[in-house]
């Protein structure tokens, strides 16, 4: 499942993001979601959010 849909992402949800540093290698880090700091229903690059680790990224992967 992608992220794009506000709907499908919580918090406590383990999930792959790209931060921005690692937008031109598209390199994902793992993390389990903090906060959502994405306030529109969907957002074509993924919905931004922070893990519980401070990095904060668009999510690409949500794991199953």
């Amino acid at each position: 499942m992608n992220g794009t849909q506000r709907i499908h992402i919580k918090p406590g949800l383990n999930v792959s993001i790209v931060l921005k540093k690692d937008q031109r290698s598209g390199k994902l880090t793992q993390g389990i979601v903090k906060d959502i700091l994405t306030k529109s229903s969907s957002h074509p690059h993924g919905i931004k959010v922070r893990l519980e680790s401070g990095e904060i990224g668009r999510v690409k992967e949500i794991a199953v």
